[in-house]
Order: structure tokens, then C-alpha cells, then sequence
């Protein structure tokens, strides 16, 4: 990922956690040189560069980007920069795979409604996997899986993920239901990639990261060695 020189982020009326609290609308212009982002003459931080949309076509229905789910879409997960591997179900021919909304720097939950929102250029690799049946994109790093869950609400968007992760579990290390349950609450850890509220048909995105079992074969390795 090369993102340009500078990027915005803003607050908009109605957006977000502290929405009530601030005099909105406002931009904020970041300038962003040598893997650091500048906010002001006294704050700076690294860049943690990443794509917002990132996915492939849905089963049948029409989506804005704006919006996540089983394809992918809008899943503002942070993790998604460089180096990541992402695994999406395919459901229509060819895949139609579509990546955008780069970002120099995106916190968990995106609590305003953006990240340091900016332009640049992406390079990808496209592999097919064949024989896996998982339902929601899974994303490979070098210490873990990244499992995902959207929904309108955290509580169901978690529930969707933990579903997932568990059927992960079972389908593909041999686990029974029970053992995955109690690795899932021992082991993995449950975060929130997306959480703006209020956020007009804004999803909440959910993810459980599971951290790689030396001893246990991994759902893609055949793929990777």
C-alpha cells in the first residue's frame, strides 16, 4: 500500500459516540510522510496504513460499499494493510473481487465515522483455494486468523463471528463443539473493528482473532507451503 502525501478525517452531525459533545461539522487534514502522520504541530503517530472495502460479489443482493457482510464490503478492520491474507467465499463467477477506502490510520470502533481517510495506490495477489466452506471472510496473518461478524448491533455482530470462528474450529483442526467453545473463550480474543453509533446504516463489525496452534495443522496450510 502507498498512500500520497496527506489524508482527512471529519466529524459529521449525528455521527459517532461523542457526536453530542462537539461542534460539527469539521475536517481535520493530516499529512502523512515517511510512515508517520502529522496531526498538528504537536501530535504526530505512526501510520497504519489499510483498505476500508475490501471484498467480492454478493450471492444475489445489490450493496452499497458502505455496508459489510458475508462478501466483504465496507469491514473496517484495521488489520487489513499490508501483508494480509484475506479469504472470501466465492459466490458468483469469477469472484468480482473490488478493494477501496484506504486509510493512513484507522483506530478500532472508527468511533467518528472516519479513519484519516486518503488516496494511494493498493497492489494485490489473487489466489483461488478450493474445498474450504467457510461463510464469512477470514483474514490470515503471520500469528493468527481473523474471523468476522456484521450486524446492526455489536451483540449480534459477535455472535455471527464467534459462530464462525467456531465452525472454523470444528471444520477445519477436528475440534468438537465444546472444545472450540472453551478455546474460543481461553485463547482467542473478541474485538470490535467497526462501532460508529449513532452512524446512519452504519453495521457493526465484530471480529474474533484466533492465534495459530503449532501442534494443530492450520485451516490453509497446504496452501501456503
Amino acid at each position: 500500500m502507498k498512500p500520497i502525501e496527506w489524508g482527512v478525517a471529519t466529524l459529521i452531525p449525528g455521527y459517532g459516540q461523542l457526536h453530542d459533545q462537539v461542534r460539527a461539522p469539521m475536517t481535520r487534514v493530516f499529512k502523512v510522510e515517511d510512515g508517520w502522520i502529522e496531526m498538528d504541530e504537536r501530535i504526530r503517530f505512526r501510520a497504519r496504513p489499510m483498505v476500508g472495502v475490501v471484498g467480492v460479489a454478493t450471492e444475489s443482493e445489490t450493496l452499497t460499499n458502505a455496508l459489510p457482510g458475508k462478501h466483504g464490503g465496507n469491514l473496517d478492520n484495521h488489520l487489513h494493510g499490508p501483508g494480509a491474507k484475506i479469504l472470501f467465499p466465492v459466490r458468483q463467477p469469477g469472484g468480482l473481487f473490488a478493494v477501496g477506502d484506504m486509510h493512513a490510520s484507522m483506530g478500532d470502533g472508527e468511533i467518528c465515522g472516519t479513519g484519516v481517510e486518503i488516496a494511494g495506490e493498493v497492489t494485490v495477489r489473487l489466489d483461488l483455494v478450493k474445498g474450504k466452506q467457510g461463510e464469512w471472510p477470514i483474514t490470515e496473518l503471520d500469528d493468527s486468523w481473523i474471523v468476522h461478524g456484521t450486524a446492526f448491533e455489536f451483540v449480534d455482530a459477535m455472535q455471527l463471528a464467534c459462530e464462525e470462528a467456531a465452525r472454523m474450529l470444528v471444520d477445519e483442526w477436528g475440534m468438537t463443539i465444546e472444545d472450540a467453545f472453551v478455546f474460543l473463550s481461553v485463547a482467542c480474543d473478541v474485538n470490535v473493528a467497526q462501532a460508529c453509533k449513532p452512524g446512519p446504516g452504519f453495521e457493526t463489525i465484530a471480529r474474533v482473532r484466533i492465534p495459530r496452534i503449532d501442534a494443530i495443522p492450520g485451516p490453509f496450510r497446504a496452501s501456503r507451503d
